[in-house]
């Protein structure tokens, strides 16, 4: 029987054994492929739901999402955004950021309901930034507020 396996493993004469070493690589290859793929495009809701993927899922979320906190925060050190744009775009990420990771439908509460809800620890960074985005007369610094919503994102559990 060892013989018999080891002329499988060769191959036919000639032929090196890792030609099917590499041919097995790529058939993992192109299997774990579409399982990132399927995972990939899955529901938020769905992927909480999955013990072995939550974590990961999370951690790509706090990811992306800071990401772009950080590039609205360079857009508004630049002068790129106004004080009022920075702020509605500040707020409109922490919100979207919320509703992926906890499925709270967070971009349509009031920043009380959010106050009363699980997303608690958002309220106070929602109504100030309400205050820079619709208070022209306000003295809000929206890079502090910038910092504290990446702040708040990378630290969301």
């Amino acid at each position: 029987m060892p013989d018999d396996l080891l002329r499988f493993v060769s191959g036919p004469p000639g032929y090196s054994p890792w030609w099917l070493v590499l041919g097995l690589a790529l058939l993992l290859s192109v299997i774990f492929w579409y399982v990132a793929v399927f995972v990939a495009t899955m529901p938020s809701a769905r992927l909480r739901a999955i013990p072995a993927v939550r974590d990961l899922h999370a951690r790509v979320l706090r990811y992306r999402f800071a990401r772009t906190v950080a590039s609205i925060n360079r857009r508004h050190r630049d002068a790129e955004l106004t004080d009022e744009q920075a702020g509605a775009a500040l707020s409109r990420t922490l919100r979207s950021f919320l509703h992926q990771a906890t499925g709270q439908r967070a971009q349509y509460m009031h920043v009380r309901a959010v106050a009363d809800s699980e997303l608690r620890a958002a309220a106070p960074l929602l109504d100030a930034l309400g205050t820079a985005r619709f208070d022209r007369s306000s003295t809000v610094d929206v890079g502090r507020l910038g910092r504290d919503t990446e702040e708040l994102i990378r630290t969301w559990r």
